[in-house]
């Protein structure tokens, strides 16, 4: 692939002189203006910065010698906090090996937070114009999501690629980590938390307060501290103690969730979280006020006494009308008509990797099932796997797209090995292994 150079003094310059040749795109969009790179790319980049017309905030790194592709980052989450531009430095420290590869980087906050993906989707294909407009004209771009981002880039790709005659704005996407079954079925196992934890726990809400439907995270306008979750927790499961400093009672209660549910302990306190504010988000902002998330129908397995559990956990029914608005949002059709590489660890802990086999079904459904190559590596984390993984993955990408030659797990699981020698050890690709279906980690249930 050509390289171009940029040398660090006249990297600005350079790249001024690049917008003004290649100025195509929304021209209400003011220029970006330069900025301090984060620490982890300064040395090898020239840094941009701005806030596009609908508020949310950006940053674009440019390698001193970029090889004319750019990534365009759809960040994970979500935060539920307005936007601050220092997301965007964070995201582009964690994603710095892209940079160190050669290629160019630019990542939204988007202009809100909470649970929106259409709206995520529009920033950042805002960002790819402000892009272009401003910055140049990459002869690829590559459409990056990670965790909750890979939703974004998704429907970013059905919304924006699918619709487009001509030349694609993307040539591929890179998904990471990613909640991939849509909204509508990625988070039933949060409410069967919600659930599960009430019928053990009886204080979130407490006896003494106003129930209302788990479903709904909070009733709209409610508000609750995190410090006070954490305390009910800790009273009830003993979670910021050590196992040995538990009650039985409480080993138990943890024992039950983790059987039950399927999550990790380390996780419990992070997913009622999102099970209690993002819900909250979603039911008050997204849906009308009614809940898209049911139990009905669940038959909850791994306690000490099913035939109990099921008797005495509430049961809560989805809002038609909540999870058809839901659905138009976060839920993805398949149709996707560029290359779709992803990537999930096998053990993660936060997004399962039986979500990846309910989107290989709706890709495949959606008639872009030879589009998809999906790949799995034997770590139990979410957040960052290894350099060498992703580097690995981009080169696979890039050789499809420019090339033509469609890569096979065994052969990124081959290629690794050469990139960890630059990038560092972390090579676990699992080229054999098959993700069972989304129904044997989250029980099936009745849908309106």
């Amino acid at each position: 692939m050509m390289k171009t150079a940029f040398p660090r003094p006249l990297a600005l310059a350079a790249i001024a002189m690049l917008a003004t040749a290649c100025g195509a795109g929304n021209a209400a969009e003011a220029q970006p203006t330069a900025t301090p790179c984060p620490a982890a790319v300064a040395a090898i980049a020239s840094c941009l910065g701005g806030r596009d017309s609908a508020g949310a905030y950006y940053l674009i790194a440019m390698p001193g010698t970029w090889n004319q592709a750019l990534v365009l980052h759809a960040h994970g989450g979500p935060s539920l906090d307005a936007p601050a531009p220092e997301r965007a430095a964070e995201d582009l420290t964690r994603w710095a090996v892209m940079v160190k590869a050669g290629y160019a980087w630019a990542g939204s906050t988007f202009h809100q937070g909470g649970v929106a993906v259409r709206a995520a989707a529009q920033d950042t294909e805002r960002l790819r114009g402000i892009f272009r407009q401003h910055v140049a004209v990459p002869k690829r771009t590559i459409l990056h999501g990670q965790s909750w981002g890979a939703n974004v880039a998704a429907k970013a790709a059905e919304m924006f690629a699918a619709q487009t005659v001509g030349t694609q704005p993307y040539d591929a996407v890179l998904l990471t980590s990613g909640v991939v079954a849509g909204g509508t079925r990625s988070y039933d196992f949060r409410l069967d938390l919600r659930a599960v934890y009430q019928y053990l726990c009886d204080n979130h809400p407490r006896p003494d307060e106003k129930a209302y439907p788990l479903s709904l995270g909070l009733p709209a306008g409610v508000t609750l501290r995190a410090a006070d979750l954490r305390s009910r927790t800790s009273e009830c499961l003993g979670l910021d103690k050590p196992a040995v400093q538990r009650t039985e009672a409480q080993r138990q209660k943890v024992r039950t969730l983790v059987d039950v549910v399927r999550i990790p302990e380390s996780e419990i306190q992070a997913h009622l979280n999102w099970g209690t504010f993002h819900f909250q988000d979603i039911s008050s902002k997204r849906t009308g006020g009614a809940s898209p998330f049911g139990n009905i129908g669940v038959q909850y397995a791994g306690s000490g006494d099913d035939a109990a559990l099921n008797a005495g956990v509430p049961r809560f029914a989805a809002d038609p009308q909540a999870v058809a608005r839901f659905a138009e949002d976060t839920d993805l059709a398949g149709k996707i008509p560029v290359p779709v590489l992803t990537v999930k660890a096998v053990d993660d802990p936060t997004a399962f990797v039986e979500l990846d086999s309910h989107f290989k079904e709706v890709m495949a459904a959606g008639g872009s099932g030879d589009r998809l190559v999906q790949t799995f590596a034997d770590f139990d984390t979410h957040s960052y796997l290894s350099d060498a993984t992703y580097v690995t993955l981009m080169d696979a990408l890039m050789k499809w797209v420019d090339d033509g030659v469609k890569p096979t797990p065994a052969g990124i699981a081959q290629q690794c090995p050469a990139f960890a020698t630059r990038y560092g050890a972390g090579c676990r690709f699992l080229p054999g292994y098959v993700p069972a279906a989304l129904e044997t980690r989250v029980p099936a249930r009745k849908r309106p």
